[in-house]
């Protein structure tokens, strides 16, 4: 009798046991995971560590952040949303082939409907949309990267870890399947064993790097945007009214362009300023944004340089303002409306990528296997302290952007999106803007967030882009093959 309780108690705690082993084992695996994935002691290990928060990187670290992996946003700037947020660049530029047809696509699309229909076009609206975009993504700013550790492989090099300051001054390291640059003064890829690309300073055979100008947007209030729109209307046709006031000129409801024969005639009170033409968008209620104070010899990479240009800029705002009221239509009662915190940076150092996009490519409307991005917009060369009005070089049809253009040459772990794309000068003036860039950073976010688990980019071919391009098409309504 005490054998058979004996038994019975032993068999109930087998049974007992049995379901504890059950109900914790999913517990006990994750822990096992998690001990894999430690890199050491003051490290965190990531699938992908974007460098900034760029619109462009910002995508790329959603769409890769919904698919399941682990994503970290490290800003070096003060505050989050670079040029878009901070530099409030509201005045977008959409790409459109030779019909007329816009080739904006995918999430940046939301953005531009948004804006079409007059529901985003104040600050609020704006920011609405970048911090839709980067929802429940880790992201710290204000860090500095200290140090990177760079591992040699077969052929390419590879970023192991980077060591960065954060802003209590404690240092942190993270490794990464992938690290991307998203930043528009080389916050990551200032670190590396890179070669830069050649920029406006090959356009005049010159011998130091030259950059085009960057912009403080600037706020109005208080502008008779129906009477700026009607002048114009009363000088129709349009040949007539550029001829008035200058080439490009154009305004309607939402937007004005041109006026160059008027704002070229101001005359600075310092030489590092240039007026353009008004480039404005309407944010309704007599309220405007402007694209058309340049500043030369902006270094973005030094907080002093980018301090003093602001500084300057906001000394000069009421000059142009006086100008503005003198000169423009619909300007006459205008008052500043605050100032940005930041810059609009066009152009910086760019550096070479697997593929590194040409003029010609445009001109032609070539397409690659490996396209992330459908693009357009003229060739546009903004001005530097040398070519005092920029150039232009024509208008191409659309053509296709490879990922090889955001892959950083001989380092197999390192991409570079936004303005940071590969690419020559005069290709870079088209392939530049804003939603040419921004589809290529979604498209590379969903492309690492289903692929990586199977094939590393660079093992990507082209059979592998075809089924590439067809999800892409059906899941995101992306289409990128020609």
């Amino acid at each position: 009798m005490k054998s058979t309780i004996r038994c019975s108690r032993y068999l109930v705690s087998l049974i007992i046991m049995a379901f504890i082993v059950q109900w914790i084992s999913p517990y006990t695996i994750s822990y096992t995971v998690e001990a894999k994935s430690s890199c050491g002691s003051g490290c965190s290990r990531y699938d992908v560590v974007v460098i900034g928060s760029e619109i462009q990187g910002a995508l790329l670290a959603k769409e890769a952040h919904q698919l399941g992996l682990k994503v970290l946003i490290l800003d070096p700037r003060s505050k989050q949303g670079g040029q878009l947020i901070q530099g409030q660049m509201y005045v977008l530029d959409e790409p459109n082939d030779k019909k007329g047809r816009s080739l904006v696509q995918g999430d940046i699309k939301k953005l531009f409907d948004g804006y079409k229909a007059g529901t985003i076009r104040k600050d609020a609206d704006f920011n609405r949309y970048f911090q839709s975009v980067i929802k429940n993504i880790p992201l710290r700013s204000g860090i500095v990267i200290e140090s990177v550790n760079v591992v040699s492989q077969k052929q390419d090099k590879s970023l192991k870890s980077i060591t960065y300051r954060a802003k209590d001054g404690v240092k942190y390291t993270v490794e990464a399947e992938y690290f991307v640059d998203n930043s528009d003064f080389n916050a990551l890829t200032s670190h590396l064993d890179v070669k830069r690309i050649p920029g406006m300073e090959s356009i005049y055979n010159g011998s130091k790097p030259d950059y085009m100008a960057a912009t403080l947007v600037l706020n109005f209030k208080n502008v008779n945007w129906s009477k700026l729109h009607q002048a114009v209307l009363q000088d129709y046709p349009l040949t007539n009214v550029r001829e008035k006031y200058g080439p490009n000129t154009y305004v309607d409801w939402n937007y004005a362009t041109g006026f160059s024969n008027i704002t070229y005639k101001y005359k600075p009170l310092d030489p590092q300023f240039v007026l353009r033409g008004i480039n404005s968008t309407y944010q309704k209620d007599g309220q405007v944004v402007m694209n058309a104070l340049l500043i030369f010899d902006v270094d973005p990479a030094d907080p002093k340089s980018i301090e003093s240009a602001i500084k300057k800029g906001k000394a000069e705002a009421p000059l142009i303002l006086k100008y503005l009221r003198k000169n423009i239509p619909g300007y006459a009662k205008a008052e500043l409306n605050g100032f940005p915190e930041y810059l609009y940076i066009r152009d910086y150092n760019r550096f070479e990528t697997e593929y590194i996009l040409d003029y010609p490519d445009l001109m032609s409307s070539k397409m690659f296997w490996d396209n992330v991005s459908i693009a357009s917009y003229g060739t546009d060369l903004q001005a530097t302290t040398k070519i005092p009005k920029g150039h232009s070089y024509g208008h191409p049809d659309r053509y296709g952007i490879p990922l090889r253009s955001f892959e950083l040459k001989s380092y197999e772990n390192v991409l570079v999106v936004g303005s940071n794309i590969g690419a020559t000068i005069k290709a870079y003036g088209s392939a530049r803007i804003m939603p040419n860039t921004a589809l290529a950073g979604q498209t590379i976010g969903i492309i690492l967030g289903k692929e990586l688990k199977n094939k590393r980019l660079r093992e990507l071919t082209p059979a592998d882009f075809v089924r590439i391009h067809k999800y892409l098409q059906k899941d995101y309504r992306i289409a990128l093959q020609s």
